[in-house]
């Protein structure tokens, strides 16, 4: 089962449906899932589900960035964890990144820089973003814009993170990521 997380402030009403329905709508095509917003979210709130997924939120709704406390709990997690835009931004902030002004709206353009499960070669990608995360060293970059990086994984487990928003284009992102760690019911 797959937890989304809506990184969403109460102050967007719009956020969730913008940014959470989407991810919801391709996810469960592939798998039940449940949304809980970020403020329930700790430790124990996690069992029962096997994947995580971040959504992202607005340009200007970066209500997230000043409560990394809250998200201690990705430190320890052992599940797969994917963070959307803000969520991206959020998990590098966690693990001693910084975010930078770095504004993409529209259509844009990455490389992939390291071999990776969510996608490959160079593809237009649907950004919405006015800060870039630059990761700690404990992070790989798998892929970049001529602005900045779009997709990371942390080195010692899997968790992943892309600027960009493939619950608008490129779903097989979110596809891609929750069928490299399905579970086998069946056993």
């Amino acid at each position: 089962m797959i937890l989304v997380v809506d990184m969403n402030s109460k102050e967007n009403p719009f956020g969730f449906h913008e940014f959470v329905l989407p991810i919801v709508s391709i996810a469960e095509e592939l798998e039940k899932c449940a949304v809980k917003y970020y403020l329930e979210v700790n430790e124990t709130s996690l069992n029962g589900y096997d994947k995580i997924i971040l959504s992202g939120s607005a340009l200007k709704d970066t209500v997230t960035f000043d409560q990394t406390a809250r998200f201690k709990w990705l430190k320890d997690c052992g599940k797969p964890v994917l963070g959307i835009c803000a969520g991206m931004q959020t998990i590098g902030l966690v693990f001693g990144g910084r975010v930078e002004k770095c504004r993409e709206i529209g259509m844009t353009e990455i490389e992939t820089s390291k071999k990776n499960i969510l996608f490959s070669s160079t593809f237009k990608v649907y950004a919405l973003h006015n800060y870039a995360l630059v990761p700690s060293a404990d992070f790989e970059v798998l892929a970049e814009s001529a602005s900045c990086v779009h997709a990371i994984k942390y080195k010692l487990k899997d968790v992943y993170g892309v600027l960009f928003h493939p619950e608008v284009r490129n779903k097989d992102v979110v596809e891609r990521f929750i069928r490299a760690f399905q579970v086998d019911r069946r056993i």
